[in-house]
């Protein structure tokens, strides 16, 4: 067997998995959001007394409602966001990386969706966040892939290893390779 066959498998698996998560992830997080808006109008429900609610919020800013007045802004780096994860995902070659990616394009092109479909205008679309934990901001499930994708990440940096899967050599650290 040539030395490319296992690289070739490890690459098509990778983005199988890439493609899978993605389209899997994005698809529940826009049937729990729309689930949300249909079933939460009414008010609050509670699914663990205590731990979890289920709490409707219409929101323009991003993490934690931070930058309301920014809605256009924000939408235009998801867009950005967005082409940058479909770059990096032509060299994956690795499960892990495979994970963080499809996540990350999942939850970035989830909320995006809201911003550019939802009211009050394209661009200016209210994310629509339903999960409410104790002492935390509320949330819903694109926040949940990004932040995992982000933890994802971190790990594969600390780990020294590349978007293909291969490991970062002294000579790509130091940019002489």
């Amino acid at each position: 067997m040539s030395p490319s066959v296992p690289s070739r498998r490890r690459r098509v698996a990778s983005v199988v998995l890439l493609v899978t998560l993605a389209t899997t992830w994005y698809a529940a997080d826009q049937v729990t959001k729309a689930l949300a808006v249909a079933r939460l109008a009414d008010g609050d429900v509670s699914v663990v007394d205590g731990v979890l609610n289920l709490t409707l919020v219409r929101n323009p800013g991003a993490a934690f409602s931070t930058g309301t007045e920014y809605t256009v802004a924000l939408s235009c780096f998801a867009i950005l966001a967005t082409l940058v994860v479909l770059w990096v995902s032509r060299r994956v070659g690795s499960l892990v990386w495979a994970t963080a990616l499809g996540l990350l394009l999942a939850g970035v092109v989830g909320n995006l969706t809201d911003r550019l479909l939802r009211e009050p205008s394209p661009l200016r679309g209210h994310v629509i966040d339903f999960l409410q934990l104790p002492s935390w901001p509320v949330f819903n499930l694109a926040d949940i892939a990004i932040n995992v994708a982000a933890g994802l990440i971190l790990v594969q940096a600390f780990r020294n290893v590349r978007v293909d899967g291969e490991p970062v050599d002294a000579g790509d650290r130091d940019g002489t390779a």
